[in-house]
């Protein structure tokens, strides 16, 4: 769920019934991802939600409206340190469309930010 809190009042954005991308950064900083703490939650078993270290996503964005595309740059892209990237196997691509995100690590979260935004920079969707 998405929601916005300002002061007493609350705005619901979304409501996912699953886990969503801008969760993905539970990867890499907690015990336990999003994905099984809903499942766990769910299921009614106990969640971690103990930090493992801080951490910081970006967004991988299409940049391109596009059927039928491939990836350039990954290999640079997991040579920044303490960073790694999800890509959703969306099959269509557009301009502003979510394609994947680069997840980043370390003890100073602005550090772990900037090699995020560093990491998802260097993905580039391209027609195939």
């Amino acid at each position: 769920m998405e929601l916005f809190v300002k002061g007493d009042d609350v705005w619901f954005s979304e409501v996912s019934p699953r886990p969503h991308d801008t969760g993905m950064v539970t990867m890499i900083t907690q015990w336990q991802n999003e994905f099984e703490l809903h499942a766990r939650a769910i299921l009614g078993l106990p969640v971690n939600t103990a930090l493992k270290s801080p951490g910081a996503s970006a967004v991988i964005y299409g940049g391109v409206d596009a059927a039928g595309i491939v990836f350039d740059g990954i290999e640079a892209d997991l040579r920044v340190p303490g960073t790694d990237i999800r890509l959703f196997g969306k099959p269509e691509s557009f301009v502003k469309r979510r394609m994947g995100v680069a997840l980043a690590f370390d003890a100073d979260v602005e550090v772990a930010r900037v090699r995020a935004e560093q990491a998802a920079a260097l993905v580039k969707p391209r027609r195939a």
